[in-house]
């Protein structure tokens, strides 16, 4: 035992400085050494007195890390580094009641037996050991500090309102991860503090939580061992704990150490239960907050006398008794079993030969298990660098290197990069050991930046995983009620403090799809405070902008640009609907009135551009009586009527009236009644929009594509929607309905009694094709017979008595084309030849040309409609029954006689009529040079 100094046991509760205190008891003597029970938190202490007396006279030593300047004066170790026999003047062993620890106890135990400084020595922990003390160390003084601020149980807690700065305890990784995962979808986040963490891992956690990054932390036990945070509250999720060996209770001290460190000096601390963990019993309660608690009453221990002649000796003096009644032996550990295990492989009995090669083997057997993996596996790799060792005295400096290099990978998710940090943690400590590895400051640089790589990436997948940096920070700043800034680029997309939370279409923000319902409040409580100055700047820029920015859709949106910023509804009258805006509630009723009034300029002043001649129709004074009634409905319509729907209103009017109206662009026409200027593109789909609102249509109709004579048929669609197009419905198409009055004015120059074709004209207004037109005219009340007859050619023409070739007459229908076709010339009609007679009977005989004849051709073919008015009655759209056609009310006026005798004013005939629906075949003259015409007039003159 080493010659020793004063000796001071400093005991208390947690939050009482006592390893504040001993930090400067050291310092006040010339070399020190302090031995603390984690490389975290040995790591923290280091930092500390590398910040007050610089990096040149402290050194650092854990299984993993040794840092060893050559003037060191001050040495922080985990207990198990701490080196023998250095003869400091100060040494300090922190925690000291984890003597009673079943898997590290002897070591401490060890310590607190043998370990002494020249002038000073001191024990800290838990008023638990003050009895163990004064029975071990005789001489031992002790020292009672309080705790500096009021530890107060809360009860139980759900983790949704859990206070903020606060710990919560799990012991288990599952457990941990759970927790932290549920607090970053609650509260944006959680930092990660586990014993199995690297110290740079840890510290990048712990920083997350001490700078306000995040308000929670949570943790396994490892934080009761003396790790300072600013910890206001602590819930434990659980109160069992696996310790190794089986799941158990943990102990009211066990509790106490970890419930203490809510709060930090003065400030006063809570503790409770959260999730699963029932609620504490009073008495344990009492225990935690009085700090009273039952005495330790026996300390683990492991004879530290070893014999290394054989390893049955080393093992025997490992196992012998205790002979102190404070005393008992601990339970196996890992590197006795590991020991064990080696020495009864078969090949390595020739290999353990003397006390050098046990000690050897010892050394490597004190290898912690770092991995975690089998007890056999460990045993194994040790045995392979015991071989090395044994063999060649070094680990072989290409195997070390495939076993740096296979772990020397960042990617992989949190559980690979915690067993890559693991696992190095094996080569970081053999290459601190002295003698093993040929080039000592070699590898302990490789696996320390090995190390150091894994801890960052393992930090930045904690961080992605169970912190959400956005919903912290913005939470962080809400809470300092500081003014949030808030950015809008020009894609619309929303950042405030540089955390995308949205985008911003027109007044309305619509958050990040990618939160879950508990960010969404957050976030959006965020947003919209950040959002309000700019909602007033852009209803600023909203409000000046021209019209030229502004647009509506076909069902009635309106558009600033390509952002949905209101809608029309319906109104009073049909060109008076009103502008709704779309404005989030947040955004203040002073942007919304702004809104709202701009949209309603917009439409309004789009409806008096568009539809001007209608509105100065309504407006002129001039017009009055019927007239001026006449000239309401046009209005209510929105410029285009049926004339059957007013044919009475039409008839009652007189020439002056029609002239009042006329001079407003009105065009009365034998279908329609209209304003030309307001069949126009713009207007028609402004009027389809304005009809689809009177009318209350779920859903607008999209108006037709503009240049069109004639559309298809829209499935569904009610009259009234060709109407307010355009166009009227016949058929299997519909027809432009100013179109459609030049068609009628040329059927009223045919003759549609004695029935008429179709001229090159009314083909080329409508852009059809025959088939098609027949198909127009069925629908306007015309009856369409079909026929055939040989196609005429045309007479040649001879030029220089040399003659050419014949050129057949173009025929009547055009190639069929949406576009309107220019308009051409008529062609002169060509009249049809002799009806071809009908087929000759069955036993006619055929006559066969002679073999010196000429073969005579077969003619070409065309196809021809006869069209005949011949309305059907039926329904119209006004409820009663009326004929299609003649002028919406009567029959069209053609060539089909006189007016005095059968027209509408003259007397009427009443005897019954009959007409024959083709017109009378004229006779032809036969041409001399046509074979067939020849043939056929003498087939027609022998019938």
């Amino acid at each position: 035992m080493q010659r020793q100094g004063r000796i001071t046991a400093v005991l208390g509760p947690t939050n009482t400085g006592k390893t504040h205190y001993a930090i400067e008891r050291m310092l006040a003597h010339r070399t020190g050494v302090i031995g603390l029970p984690l490389r975290l938190l040995a790591r923290e202490v280091y930092d500390r007195i590398v910040s007050l007396r610089g990096p040149r006279v402290v050194a650092l030593i854990t299984g993993e890390e040794r840092i060893v300047p050559d003037s060191a004066q001050y040495w922080v170790c985990t207990v198990e580094a701490m080196p023998a026999g250095m003869g400091c003047d100060f040494l300090a062993v922190d925690e000291i009641q984890l003597c009673a620890d079943p898997e590290r106890g002897h070591v401490f135990t060890d310590r607190l037996l043998n370990a002494r400084g020249l002038h000073e020595t001191l024990f800290l922990g838990s008023d638990t050991m003050r009895s163990a003390i004064a029975a071990l160390v005789p001489g031992a003084q002790f020292m009672r500090r309080e705790r500096f601020s009021e530890l107060t149980y809360t009860g139980s807690k759900k983790i949704s309102r859990m206070v903020t700065r606060a710990a919560i305890v799990g012991f288990s990784v599952e457990n941990v991860y759970a927790i932290a995962e549920l607090l970053r979808r609650q509260r944006g986040g959680a930092a990660v503090v586990m014993g199995a963490l690297s110290p740079r891992t840890r510290n990048a956690q712990v920083e997350l939580y001490q700078n306000g990054d995040v308000d929670y932390l949570v943790a396994t036990d490892a934080i009761g061992m003396g790790l300072n945070l600013d910890i206001r509250h602590v819930a434990f999720s659980g109160l069992r704990k696996f310790d190794g060996r089986k799941m158990r209770q943990l102990a009211p001290n066990e509790l106490a150490q970890i419930a203490g460190r809510a709060g930090r000096h003065t400030q006063p601390g809570t503790f409770g239960v959260t999730g699963e963990a029932s609620p504490l019993d009073d008495e344990v309660v009492q225990a935690i907050t009085n700090h009273s608690f039952r005495p330790v009453g026996k300390l683990f221990w492991r004879n530290a006398r070893m014999e290394f002649g054989t390893v049955d000796r080393l093992i025997s003096s490992l196992e012998a008794p205790a002979e102190d009644e404070w005393l008992t032996r601990a339970r196996e550990a890992d590197d006795i079993r590991a020991l064990k295990t080696i020495s009864a492989m078969p090949e390595m009995a020739d290999r353990i030969s003397g006390a050098k090669d046990v000690r050897l083997l010892w050394d490597i057997c004190c290898i912690p298990d770092f991995r975690g993996i089998s007890h056999a596996e460990h045993a194994t790799l040790l045995a392979r660098i015991y071989e090395f060792l044994h063999g060649v005295g070094r680990v072989p400096d290409d195997w070390m290197a495939r076993q740096v290099k296979r772990l020397d990978r960042t990617d992989g998710d949190i559980d690979t990069l915690s067993k890559r940090l693991a696992y190095i943690r094996t080569w970081t400590y053999v290459a601190q050991r002295s003698g093993w590895v040929d080039d000592e400051s070699h590898w302990r640089g490789a696996t320390r930046a090995v190390e150091d790589r894994l801890s960052d990436a393992l930090h930045e997948r904690l961080t992605q995983r169970f912190v959400d940096r956005r919903t912290s920070v913005l939470l962080r700043r809400l809470k300092q009620k500081e003014g949030l800034v808030a950015d809008v680029n020009d894609k619309g997309e929303v950042t405030v403090e540089g955390e995308f939370v949205g985008r911003l279409e027109g007044f309305r923000f619509r958050q990040d799809a990618s939160a879950t319902p508990d960010e969404a409040k957050t976030l959006r409580q965020a947003a919209v405070a950040a959002l309000r100055p700019e909602f007033h700047l852009r209803a600023d820029r909203f409000y000046n902008a021209p019209d030229t920015e502004f647009d509506f859709t076909e069902q009635g949106g309106l558009m600033w640009g390509d952002q949905a910023i209101g809608k029309l509804v319906k109104g009073a009258e049909p060109l008076k609907p009103v502008a709704e805006a779309f404005v989030d509630e947040e955004a203040g009723p002073e942007v919304m009135q702004k809104v709202q009034r701009r949209l309603q300029h917009f439409i309004d002043r789009k409806i008096a551009t568009l539809f001007e001649p209608l509105l100065a129709m309504s407006r002129d004074e001039e017009i009055t009586g019927l007239a001026r009634g006449f000239a309401f409905r046009l209005v209510e319509a929105l410029g285009i009527l049926p004339r059957a729907e007013v044919a009475d209103d039409v008839k009652s009017l007189d020439q002056e009236a029609r002239g009042l109206l006329r001079k407003h662009g009105v065009r009365f026409g034998q279908f329609t009644i209209f304003q030309q200027l307001l069949l126009k593109p713009a207007p028609t789909r402004l009027r389809l929009v304005l009809w689809g609102l009177a009318s209350d249509h779920a859903e607008f109709h999209e108006s037709p594509p503009p240049g069109l004579v004639t559309i298809p048929a829209v499935e569904g669609a009610p009259r009234e929607y060709y109407t307010n197009s355009g166009y009227r419905l016949a058929g299997a198409r519909a027809i432009r309905i100013d179109m459609l009055e030049r068609l009628a004015d040329m059927l009223r120059q045919q003759d549609s009694r004695s029935g008429f074709e179709a001229t090159a004209d009314m083909l080329s207004i409508t852009g059809m094709t025959l088939d098609q037109f027949a198909d127009l005219m069925g629908g306007l009340g015309y009856a369409a017979e079909k026929g055939e007859r040989p196609k005429v050619k045309a007479a040649p023409a001879v030029a220089g008595g040399e003659p050419e070739t014949p050129v057949e007459v173009p025929g009547d229908a055009p190639s069929e084309s949406p576009e309107v076709p220019s308009e051409a010339p008529a062609e002169t009609p060509v009249e049809a030849p002799v009806e071809q007679p009908a087929e000759a009977p069955a036993d006619a005989p055929v006559e066969m040309p002679d073999e010196g004849s000429a073969v005579v051709a077969e003619p070409e073919v065309e196809t021809f409609y006869t069209f005949t008015w011949a309305p059907r009655r039926r329904s119209g759209p006004q409820g009663g029954p009326r004929r299609d056609g003649a002028r919406q009310g009567g029959k069209p006026r053609g060539k089909g006689g006189p007016k005095g005798k059968g027209g509408p004013k003259g007397p009427r005939n009443d005897k019954p009529k009959s007409y024959t629906a083709k017109p009378e075949r004229r006779e032809k003259k036969i041409d001399p040079d046509n074979p067939f015409a020849q043939a056929l007039a003498g087939l027609k003159g022998n019938s």
